[in-house]
């Protein structure tokens, strides 16, 4: 297993992997472990605690990636839709999927309490989402596994919904299948540091 003890080599060494494949690298006791630690620590806009996870292992995450190939045949041309079918096989081959959600009722309650600020807690959302995805991320890497991140809302919501029973409040943000990585990312080109970061004395 791979054993990262630096936080700034876990920065670096997350990466989106495509080729994964469902043999276990971890339990499946420890993966939620990880998704639970994530969901607890990530900062929130006024603690707000509004984002949501689930957790697809086993047939549920091969269930996930058959509703979303049969989704997408609906809206792909037929002679166009191999490659798209391909990257669906791709995602369902490996071992497991983190849905990400975030609770609209809760956002809602917040615009109420403090309409001052009404118009940026859905934006605010989302950025506590990108967090803890973020960290999900990272951390399923930290443990060897190899993820990626996914957006096939809303084309999903609605059955994804309907099939594991999530409440209505919740809007689906993101979708992260992981696995055992098969084939290393590419080598990823950096811009100039000095283009995007500005520092004053």
């Amino acid at each position: 297993m791979k054993v990262l003890t630096n936080f700034y080599e876990a920065v670096k060494n997350r990466r989106s992997y495509y080729g994964i494949s469902s043999e276990a690298v971890v339990s499946d006791e420890r993966i939620v472990e990880v998704v639970n630690e994530a969901v607890k620590y990530v900062p929130t806009a006024f603690n707000s605690q509004s984002g949501r996870v689930v957790v697809l292992l086993g047939e549920n995450h091969t269930k996930l990636w058959n509703i979303t190939t049969e989704t997408l045949r609906k809206k792909v041309a037929a002679e166009n839709f191999g490659p798209t079918e391909e990257k669906m096989k791709a995602f369902g081959s490996g071992y497991g999927t983190v849905l990400f959600f975030e609770d609209k009722e809760v956002v809602k309650s917040l615009q109420e309490q403090f309409s001052s600020y009404k118009d940026n807690f859905p934006i605010w959302s989302h950025h506590s989402s990108g967090m803890l995805q973020y960290v999900v991320w990272t951390a399923l890497e930290v443990e060897g596994f190899g993820a990626s991140l996914q957006h096939y809302n809303p084309l999903i919501d609605e059955e994804v919904k309907k099939e594991w029973d999530i409440p209505a409040s919740w809007d689906l943000i993101a979708q992260m299948p992981f696995g055992k990585p098969t084939a290393e990312p590419g080598e990823k080109e950096f811009k100039p540091l000095d283009e995007r970061v500005k520092v004053f004395k």
